[in-house]
């Protein structure tokens, strides 16, 4: 039997997914929950053969909560998502993580891939390898990169300037170059876009 802890934080799919994950004869679903923190105290508590983790979840994303599992505990992680960018796909596979797969994924075809990855295997969508594979490069510069990070955190401007030991208005020059690159209008689009692409 796979014992499986399952995290996403959206109930309706989480609990569809960990129904039809049961009626497969080999696959026994131990624990749900809705958060990144939850998903790690629920592997340290239940001790599961695999975890299944969405991607964007709050407090850590499955990225983030696959990292945390994989200081103190050794088991396969498949990261399930409706955005499969390339750059995630790489942020996913130096945490540890044994599986990449699509939202869209058939249930049956995802316990196929649970079980490769909790005999050994290793499961990367093909669509987003393919992308990994041409992807151009990150156009944005460490500094724009670190400014980013700290709006996706929630930082005002103000707050940032002060962590970052710049002027106010030097913050707003480089997320105003940044957001010039990636072509959006506010420096929260800039951020989650990269950290769509793994950049940051």
């Amino acid at each position: 039997m796979i014992r499986v802890v399952l995290a996403d934080d959206e109930d309706l799919i989480r609990g569809a997914l960990a129904a039809l994950l049961d009626l497969e004869p080999d696959i026994s679903v131990l624990a749900q929950v809705g958060d990144g923190r939850a998903a790690v105290r629920a592997v340290a508590e239940h001790r599961p053969d695999v975890a299944v983790f969405d991607l964007e979840m709050p407090e850590l994303d499955g990225v983030q909560a696959a990292t945390e599992v994989r200081r103190v505990a050794e088991l396969p992680i498949v990261l399930v998502t409706r955005h499969a960018r390339p750059g995630v796909l790489r942020r996913a596979l130096a945490a540890g993580v044994r599986g990449f797969v699509p939202k869209t994924t058939p249930a049956t075809r995802l316990a196929a891939i649970l079980r490769d990855v909790h005999g050994g295997g290793r499961y990367v969508d093909p669509e987003i390898a393919a992308s990994a594979l041409t992807e151009g490069a990150c156009p944005l510069t460490s500094r724009e990169l670190e400014l980013l990070r700290h709006t996706l955190r929630g930082g005002t401007i103000a707050a940032i300037a002060d962590e970052v030991h710049l002027a106010q208005g030097t913050v707003r020059n480089y997320l105003s170059a940044a957001m010039a690159k990636l072509s959006v209008s506010t420096r929260h689009e800039a951020a989650r876009r990269a950290w769509e692409e793994g950049w940051i």
